[in-house]
């Protein structure tokens, strides 16, 4: 039986905002550096790099 892995993580591709996956919350978060949320442009409909390369089944051994 395969197992479905979600992304963790994306990156817009236009603006460069960063999301992570929260468990705790069961949402994205914006993902900080130093301290600094790499928020990216509010005003941006995001392009997350989530696309047709990525893979959501884990290999099977």
């Amino acid at each position: 039986m395969a197992t479905i892995v979600p992304p963790s993580r994306r990156e817009c591709e236009r603006c460069g905002r960063v999301d992570v996956w929260d468990d705790e919350q069961m949402n994205w978060t914006i993902h900080e550096d130093d301290g600094d949320k790499l928020a990216g442009d509010p005003q941006c409909i995001h392009e997350w790099d989530i696309n047709g390369s990525y893979n959501p089944f884990e290999p099977e051994h």
